[in-house]
């Protein structure tokens, strides 16, 4: 994960960032549970799911994207708005596609 604090910042600052690592990855954990009990979704879908605020859902999916965790379906599903938002599935496994 980045690094949220900057070298300049006090120590409240840095702890705070540690606090957040931990947060995020809490969420991570919840979002792929959740992607693997219920199948595919869109960003509001899992947020009404797992309870998470939609922002901090979009924030974990590009996450868990770069670290090849989940992927994009290719499907767009209806957002609580009515607009369309991408679907995610959660990413094979080597062994799942034996």
């Amino acid at each position: 994960m980045n690094q949220v604090a900057r070298n300049s910042d006090p120590v409240t600052s840095w702890a705070a960032a540690d606090s957040a690592k931990s947060l995020a990855a809490q969420h991570a954990t919840i979002i792929i549970q959740a992607l693997v009990r219920y199948g595919a979704m869109g960003k509001d879908g899992i947020a009404q799911i797992t309870g998470l605020d939609g922002n901090q859902v979009a924030r974990r999916l590009s996450e868990l994207e770069r670290n090849h965790e989940i992927l994009l379906t290719g499907r767009n599903v209806q957002s609580k708005s009515g607009r369309a938002e991408r679907e995610w599935k959660v990413m094979p496994r080597q062994m799942d596609l034996i």
